[in-house]
């Protein structure tokens, strides 16, 4: 069935054909085509992959050529491999591009025309929310910021990313937490008159130094650092500090001085008492500068080892004196009952407009969610005041499965196998998932909710929309924050005395804000390996010799098309992220372009080989990086991945451990070039982002594997490259912005159907 036919079909015209997914109306190449690339087949690859020889498990002598999806997932790795440049391996006969581009293309639309005929967009499990979209949706539901860390245990990663439906397990544990979790955030966001005082502590950033002053903090001040504490009465709040220093503390809310807290000697803590009304607020701690040194970069004559802010605790509430008017109470309440007799018509108001959200699907007056929400409210309202009632029954949402869980309904009349339209109420939540990392917001379950969504018009507005949108910053700090590994630069442990919290936080930042502005600009993501400018405080630009930056603001500065920094390939924090802690890693490096930027992973190493490069340098002489791997490649084992790995790597090796510039490595000038497999020259880090722009298509490709795992909560099947290639060409038509990868992610089948399987319907899940 044609992709055409299959999107006018309604889901009762489907139920009639009854079309299986895998019901393959053939596809066969023409004869004369598939004998011309075949002859290039035999004469490169067939000398090794055949049934003799059966080179990585691989004979081509077996397959049939004509039947191209019959064996997708061999013909879509070789496709990988011929356009990565892996094959055919160094020292065999390889055919010119030309040649090899044209068996490509004959694969690729073999594959492509199959798909076509045939169109499989996979079934997504049953997913829970991870802890990001759980504290994302809490924010969303009853505007209440979350320290989700505290409440939940991590989740467990797949392909890279935290939200891959297949990792997201529950347990009883975490069922417990959810219990608990619930029980605590709805008497905060309601507000409970009775709430016993508790003790929150907040702790400095790992390896922090206190020498400079830190932006968003007051003019005046050095060091220090703010947090969101959530108060949760109208009340005081006794804040204990505790800073190793003789200087002066200066203690914000809000970004208003509450107070100047004098020292009390060095080993004491300074303790104000504020009064504070509910709600979230932001705490700042910091030094008032006394002391400078002249002329020596704004440091401080005492070491910030010593002379920093280490904690402060909040205790509270004391002497309580209300509930307090906050954002989550105003959310929660949309109306206020005069007496008795109007309570349980304003409850069932409030808890329709919760359960709305929570479950991402419109609640109807007689639907069973409310009435068991409802139920919860009478048992709260019978033990004390409405506001109890309320406060039960969002206890009583907060662990509904419909809210943990994202449920899809299946058309029942449909028998398994077959492929289906999702509906415009499911489509909505694929689509803020994926884009804001949480629930649908009013605007886009009013357009779910009127069936419009899936119209490619409305679904292409509503996409631009929500790109737009503050939330969609969760695209920076949960999809780019995997993808490019970033999450990893606040666990490494570098051995150098260059390296300190604050340059661990520019790293990240740094890398961060270019993706930022890729997104918001809407510019082409081909400017993530060579932007002509990145963005850098006080403490980075010093770290990267960038003159005439001063203070600890980001600020975008331009850089020229000869700087190394162009790019993920020169920000610091990826260069860190993939470095041993006392020295540079180019395998590390070079795995970490193929597998993030080129889509090509190198094979697994064989067991067993040895892999201590320190045991592989000559007694009593000191060699580079690059000598001891170059023995390493002397083992015949180990030289086919490593020609392929390290001559990446080694085109990084002017940066050293935390990605600043070096020209010598013990005392030699450093080689940072190679050539690739394919045999392309790279010279440097310069060479290596040419190397990769002329493989610009590759790289889409990679980052649109990667849009495309994340936004579907599973790993991609041999079956969903098709529709990689066909977001990649549309793209490329628009020079490959941002939106036009993401419109086109939701223009395609995987995102828009789902196949139907066999046993338990998932509406059967939702228990009480």
């Amino acid at each position: 069935m044609s992709r055409a036919a299959l999107v006018g079909v309604g889901i009762g015209g489907l139920a009639a054909l009854a079309v299986g997914a895998y019901a393959y109306h053939e596809y066969r190449a023409p004869s004369v085509r598939v004998a011309e690339q075949w002859a290039m087949l035999d004469r490169y690859c067939m000398d090794c992959h055949n049934d003799a020889e059966r080179a990585g498990d691989l004979a081509f002598d077996r397959l049939d050529a004509s039947r191209m999806h019959a064996d997708a997932a061999v013909w879509e790795t070789v496709i990988r491999k011929l356009s990565g440049g892996l094959m055919p391996p160094p020292g065999e006969p390889r055919p010119d591009a030309a040649r090899l581009d044209a068996f490509v293309g004959f694969l690729e639309e073999s594959l492509d025309a199959a798909a076509r005929n045939a169109p499989n967009p996979g079934t997504p499990g049953l997913r829970r929310l991870n802890r990001t979209e759980y504290a994302n949706a809490l924010r969303d539901l009853i505007e209440l910021p979350v320290d989700v860390e505290a409440l939940l245990p991590g989740d467990d990663s797949v392909a890279g990313f935290d939200n891959i439906g297949s990792a997201l397990s529950i347990s009883p544990t975490l069922l417990q937490a959810y219990v608990s979790s619930a029980a605590t955030l709805s008497r905060l966001a309601v507000g409970d008159p009775t709430a016993s005082s508790s003790i929150s502590t907040y702790r400095a950033p790992r390896d922090w130094q206190n020498g400079n002053h830190v932006d968003g903090q007051p003019l005046g001040t050095r060091g220090g650092f703010q947090v969101q504490h959530v108060f949760p009465l109208d009340a005081e709040y006794e804040i204990r500090i505790s800073a190793r220093s003789d200087d002066e503390v200066d203690l914000t809310l809000d970004g208003e001085r509450a107070a100047v807290l004098p020292s009390t000697g060095p080993r004491n803590a300074r303790v104000a008492t504020l009064a504070v009304t509910a709600g979230a607020h932001t705490l700042g701690v910091a030094l008032i500068r006394r002391h400078d040194i002249e002329g020596v970069d704004d440091l401080f004559a005492v070491h910030a080892e010593s002379s920093g802010i280490a904690s402060f605790t909040v205790n509270g509430p004391l002497r309580a004196s209300g509930t307090g008017d906050t954002p989550s109470r105003r959310r929660i309440f949309s109306c206020s009952p005069a007496g008795p007799a109007e309570e349980t018509a304003c409850a069932t108001e409030i808890l329709k407009g919760l359960a709305t959200h929570a479950y991402r699907r419109p609640v109807a007056a007689d639907d069973t969610a409310l009435a068991t929400l409802l139920d919860f409210y009478a048992a709260g309202r019978a033990d004390g005041s409405f506001d109890a009632g309320i406060q039960r029954a969002l206890a009583r949402l907060l662990v509904d499965p419909e809210f943990i869980f994202r449920i899809e309904a299946e058309p029942a009349e449909l028998p398994a196998g077959s492929v289906y339209r999702v509906s415009d109420v499911d489509l909505a939540s694929r689509l803020s998932f994926f884009l804001w990392s949480s629930i649908p917001d009013d605007a886009l379950l009013a357009t779910a909710a009127a069936g419009e969504l899936h119209q490619p018009a409305v679904l292409a507005r509503e996409v631009q929309r929500m790109l737009g949108d503050p939330k969609a910053e969760a695209l920076v700090t949960s999809f780019a924050a995997q993808w490019l590994q970033l999450r990893l630069v606040d666990t490494v442990s570098p051995e150098s005395r260059e390296f300190d919290g604050n340059l661990r936080h520019a790293l990240r930042k740094e890398t961060e804000l270019l993706f930022a502005s890729v997104l918001r600009e809407d510019r082409s993501v081909i400017d993530l390996l060579d932007a002509d400018y990145t963005f850098v405080d006080e403490r980075l630009a010093r770290h990267y010799g960038l003159p005439n930056i001063g203070g600890s603001r980001f600020r975008r500065v331009e850089l020229p098309s000869s700087s190394p920094r162009r790019g993920l390939l020169g920000h610091g924090s990826i260069l860190t992220l993939t470095s041993a802690p006392n020295r540079t890693s180019p395998v590390k490096r070079g795995q970490w372009v193929l597998n993030n930027l080129l889509g090509t992973p190198a094979p697994q190493p064989p067991d067993n080989v040895e892999t201590n490069l320190e045991e592989t340098a000559p007694a009593g002489e000191a060699t580079t990086m690059r000598e001891r791997l170059e023995q390493h490649q002397a083992n015949p084992t180990c030289a086919m991945c490593h020609s392929l790995i390290d001559p990446l790597g080694f085109a990084l090796e002017n940066f050293d451990s935390i990605g600043g510039w070096r020209d010598t490595e013990a005392g030699r000038t450093v080689n940072a070039q190679g050539s690739f497999i394919d045999g392309s020259v790279l010279d440097g880090a310069v060479g290596l982002r040419h190397f990769m722009l002329e493989r610009r298509e590759l790289f889409v490709a990679a980052l649109t594997e990667k849009l495309l795992t994340y936004a579907l909560g599973r790993t991609l099947e041999p079956y969903d490259m098709p529709v990689v290639r066909s977001i990649v060409r549309t793209a490329a038509k628009d020079d490959y912005r941002f939106s036009a990868l993401v419109q086109g992610i939701f223009a395609s089948e995987p995102m828009q159907f789902r196949m139907k399987l066999p046993g338990v319907k998932p509406q059967q899940a939702r228990a009480d």
